[in-house]
């Protein structure tokens, strides 16, 4: 476990009454039914959940994502659409376009832009990325920053949350956190983990509370890359973990039977 200061003993110590989970984006309802269904249930503490219809929108209006994605806001949940940064290689037009569709069509909360760039000299374009897509959602909606590393800290500065680790265990258990995120509350920080097995569930709760992230994801699922870009590389994080009632009761209030 990597060296903490003081104050962030005192953040993460306030972090285990405001953990929750947020969800990447699952499979399409047709495919994933469980998934999107156990969304729904009393009890699970969702901070949002992003929508994928087919690595974005897709090319028209899709009943079962409105209907899937209508019964998450009905709960209270954030749901946000996934638009696909490719580490800064999509043109501006295309990922402006693609946040036109999910408002449009799915009446979509924010957004989490997936795969975007960490680096200082990309920061004022995902600022003018971002700055346009929130003036999109009504009150600017919750804007989510899937880095899957620690980013040049000005990226704080625009957006709700950062993801700052997407990895398998083997990784997660060793990780270090960036100083400067100190700076911030747990609720800016996401942490996703795949390839972790039961038996160290409750190790990476506590590693994802001791380096202050507010929001986790965990599943035992494994992928063929690090991430599915439509290349036909598995998703780890489309479906659910085989112990989802169990990380549901240890971050939340329980699951409602």
């Amino acid at each position: 476990m990597p060296h903490l200061t003081r104050r962030w003993r005192e953040q993460a110590a306030t972090t285990v009454d405001r953990m929750g989970l947020g969800v990447p984006g699952y499979a399409h309802p047709l495919v994933a039914p469980v998934e999107w269904g156990e969304l729904a249930r009393p009890g699970t503490p969702l901070h949002w959940v992003a929508l994928n219809v087919s690595n974005g929108p897709g090319t028209c209006p899709d009943p079962h994502c409105l209907e899937a994605a209508g019964r998450i806001r009905n709960a209270g949940v954030p749901v946000l659409g996934r638009l696909d940064m490719a580490y800064g290689t999509r043109s501006f037009g295309e990922l402006v376009s693609d946040a036109h569709r999910f408002r449009d069509w799915y009446r979509v909360d924010g957004f989490y832009l997936d795969r975007c760039p960490s680096g200082r000299t990309e920061l004022s374009g995902v600022r003018r990325l971002t700055t346009t897509v929130a003036g999109l959602a009504e009150g600017g909606g919750h804007l989510v920053l899937g880095h899957g590393t620690h980013p040049w800290p000005g990226y704080a500065e625009i957006a709700d949350q950062l993801v700052t680790f997407s990895g398998p265990w083997t990784d997660y258990r060793w990780s270090q956190v960036a100083e400067w995120t100190a700076d911030h509350p747990p609720e800016r920080f996401c942490h996703l983990v795949h390839g972790l097995p039961r038996t160290h569930l409750d190790e990476a709760v506590r590693i994802a509370r001791w380096q202050g992230a507010g929001t986790v994801f965990m599943t035992d699922r494994t992928a063929d890359g690090d991430h599915s870009d439509g290349d036909g590389q598995s998703d780890p994080f489309e479906t659910l973990p085989g112990y989802w009632d169990e990380i549901v009761s240890r971050i939340g209030p329980g699951v409602s039977e």
